[in-house]
């Protein structure tokens, strides 16, 4: 008979809450993180993953809730944290630029160290002792991530996929029991995020616990044992990463479609009635476009016939005004029939008078009363 032993939780965080004012960043969310599992932590921007990183921490003193490592709650102070076991990466790196990598994980040794101030002042014995297993600790870390050879350069100079695997180190100096990675492969090639997808696990190997918050669905998926998701600072859904990846309600978080019940629904409610009163006022301008259209050709085909007496009125004019046309070519010698009116005759002959006759009658009617005078 076989017996299956439960796994020790390493860290517990129940009902934590981080309230900023008016604004609640966090609330009442539960964690569980067993001895030897990877544990994801995702959901959009602005989920409030890093704040509740901030409250395992100590960096946040949570306004409700607590947070326990391996049963024992913590204090809330940052330095008795990384004393208790839990170690820490900061999602915007943050080494010492102007200290050498081979310093900066040695940084990391001073909580396992007990020498004080009048210690190092002496430099004693025990202090070389203390200070040359811290350093062989470091170059052990650093030929862990793959840095050894650059023990000696400034930590400044070093690729941006470096500097990510030193701050582990730097991290892993503290010896810690629990290791939170704070998106550590934001801004990574795919090559730098499958490097450090193995160094993770390497890190899982040696028996530390891992909880990883990262927005890069595949890396997470793969990594994870168990995955929960944070949406508007409440836990939405935790399981594996099978469960979490087919729930609807997270592909609505990441997607922007709300879920039944989710926080903004009244506005989205408000939205969505704004937007079906637009639709229906397209659809009414749209219906009214046709009829617009189809009442065009009505009325085209009404005004045909009058197309057609419009096209034959000129051509009757034209037929009545055919004998009246030489009169026109012919008014610009007016002035010639006027100098000799006794020889002007009309081109046709139609008994009206047209305007040239009257204007040779008024010039003879002129030349006579001259004459007479």
């Amino acid at each position: 008979m076989t017996t299956t032993t439960a796994p020790s939780p390493v860290l517990e965080a129940t009902g934590v809450t981080m309230r900023f004012g008016g604004l609640t960043a966090v609330r009442n969310v539960d964690l569980t993180v067993n001895a030897g599992e990877i544990v994801g932590l995702i959901g959009p921007n602005g989920a409030g993953k890093t704040t509740f990183f901030n409250c395992l921490t100590g960096l946040y003193v949570p306004t409700e809730g607590k947070v326990a490592y391996k049963g024992k709650v913590l204090p809330p102070k940052p330095h008795l944290v990384t004393s208790a076991g839990i170690a820490r990466t900061f999602q915007n790196i943050r080494l010492f630029a102007n200290m050498t990598v081979l310093e900066n994980v040695l940084v990391g040794r001073h909580t396992r160290t007990k020498e004080g101030l009048w210690s190092a002042l002496l430099r004693g014995p025990g202090f070389r002792k203390a200070e040359a297993e811290s350093r062989e600790r470091a170059m052990e870390l650093l030929e862990f991530i793959g840095l050894a050879h650059k023990a000696d350069h400034l930590s400044r100079n070093l690729p941006y996929g470096e500097q990510r695997k030193l701050e582990i180190a730097r991290a892993m100096a503290s010896e810690p029991g629990l290791l939170l990675l704070d998106e550590p492969t934001a801004g990574m090639n795919p090559q730098e995020t499958r490097a450090t997808e193995e160094l993770v696990f390497a890190i899982r190997d040696r028996g530390i616990a891992v909880l990883v918050i990262e927005h890069d669905m595949r890396f997470i998926f793969n990594l994870s044992d168990r995955v929960a998701c944070l949406v508007q600072g409440e836990k939405l859904v935790e399981g594996t990463s099978e469960v979490v990846q087919g729930d609807e309600r997270v592909v609505a978080a990441y997607l922007g479609t709300p879920f039944e019940g989710a926080p903004g629904a009244e506005e989205l409610a408000e939205v969505e009635a704004a937007e079906a009163a637009g639709a229906a006022e397209a659809v009414t301008s749209t219906d009214t476009a046709p009829e617009t259209e189809e009442t065009a050709p009505a009325d085209d085909t009404a005004d045909v016939p009058e197309a057609e007496e419009a096209e034959e009125t000129p051509a009757a004019e034209d037929s009545t005004d055919t004998d009246e046309a030489p009169e026109a070519e012919e008014t610009p010698d007016a002035p010639v029939a006027s100098e000799e009116p006794e020889d002007a005759t009309p081109a046709d002959d139609s008994d009206a008078p047209t305007a040239s006759d009257e204007s040779d009658a008024q010039g003879s009617s002129t030349s006579k009363e001259g004459t007479a005078q």
